[in-house]
């Protein structure tokens, strides 16, 4: 508008003038064109007394503040075991004679595993049963006698004696060749069986042993730092994520360990879950979260929203400003974080559009549109 204003002003001079003197009307023209400027600019900023500070819109993206349920939670590294895993040791030393199961096979409680020579001691349980046959006649006559007062006090208590000590001496032989077979404790499978017939086996040698275990309830083992000791209870929700099978299962805590490992500062925890619809094995990895924390009526925000200054904690809110908006920097209050998510104790309200993009190139009260 300045240009055509100059030009047209420019011609007309121009064309009323000689060639002499254009020159001199040239140098006239320019200076009127200088005044027209400053006339211009003096004119605009009456118009427009705010042009020079305006800046343009920043274009942002807003969610609105919900409340939600957060919850925070402690993750470990857990090991997976059977809730019965049973290393079933001869209770005697001697020699294995039979072996009647393989690894894999499915036993029940009570079901006999293997069994130790047991011929001696057989055979002298059976001299003990003739004994007692022999002391049971001889008691018989002389209770006989001294119910008739016939037989002597001495003989009579002689013969119940001998009686009474060869009934204990044959329950004990009875029992120890009870030890001689090695027996299931529990229904389950059978992981492992190193022993062979012929071999010598002793109680409580690994070579000696038969394990079995019973996954129908899978038992997971954890060790948490003491740090967390006065949020973490029996009975804590518990996720448990098993990477090698891809399915998480909520369960509960079972057990808290009272006990605090002096060499690494933690305690046990435990929990269980149903492996009916899960392939688990014994020693698998297992990754637990522990809730120690919810809160049913959150706002929590992402936390790249939130911003840092001297003053603390902040994010930007669009406020209304007339029939705009604008940037409004607030102040937060902030709780837990867990997994990407921030709590936000105070500073914002349900329904309040939060800036969620664009903030970066924000300033308190900048226009903004959305």
């Amino acid at each position: 508008m300045r240009k055509i204003i100059y030009y047209s002003v420019l011609i007309v001079f121009l064309s009323s003038c000689s060639s002499s003197d254009k020159k001199a009307e040239l140098a006239k023209l320019k200076l009127q064109r200088d005044q027209l400027n400053t006339e211009i600019s003096k004119l605009e900023n009456e118009v427009n007394p705010g042009n020079k500070n305006d800046t343009k819109s920043v274009t942002v993206s807003v969610t609105d503040a919900v409340e939600t349920v957060f919850n925070h939670y402690i993750q470990v590294q857990g090991t997976v075991d059977g809730d019965q895993n049973i290393a079933v040791s001869p209770q005697i030393p001697g020699i294995v004679t039979a072996v009647y199961v393989k690894e894999g096979s499915n036993v029940g409680k009570g079901q006999l595993l293997a069994e130790l020579d047991g011929r001696v001691l057989k055979q002298s349980l059976e001299e003990v049963k003739t004994q007692l046959v022999l002391a049971n006649s001889i008691f018989q006559k002389q209770s006989a006698l001294w119910d008739k007062k016939i037989g002597s006090e001495v003989q009579y208590l002689q013969a119940k004696t001998n009686k009474e000590s060869l009934e204990q001496r044959l329950g004990t032989m009875r029992e120890q060749l009870k030890q001689a077979r090695i027996v299931s404790p529990i229904s389950g499978t059978v992981e492992s069986v190193p022993l062979r017939v012929g071999q010598s086996v002793s109680p409580g040698v690994p070579t000696s042993t038969i394990r079995v275990i019973n996954m129908s309830v899978a038992k997971i083992s954890a060790d948490v730092s003491e740090a967390y000791a006065s949020r973490i209870h029996d009975g804590n929700s518990v996720l448990v994520n098993f990477p090698d099978v891809g399915k998480d299962i909520e369960t509960k805590l079972t057990f808290t360990g009272r006990f605090i490992d002096p060499t690494n500062r933690t305690f046990k925890v435990e929990c269980k879950v149903s492996s009916k619809d899960l392939v688990l094995r014994a020693n698998m990895i297992a990754y637990i979260k522990i809730k120690d924390y919810s809160n049913s009526k959150a706002i929590s925000l992402p936390v790249n929203y939130v911003q840092n200054d001297q003053k603390g904690k902040f994010i930007y809110v669009a406020k209304q400003k007339g029939t705009g908006w604008i940037a409004d920097k607030r102040t937060i209050k902030t709780g837990k974080d867990y997994d990407g998510l921030v709590e936000v104790l105070e500073g914002i309200n349900t329904g309040e559009k939060i800036v969620s993009a664009g903030f970066q190139n924000l300033n308190a009260g900048s226009s903004i549109v959305f």
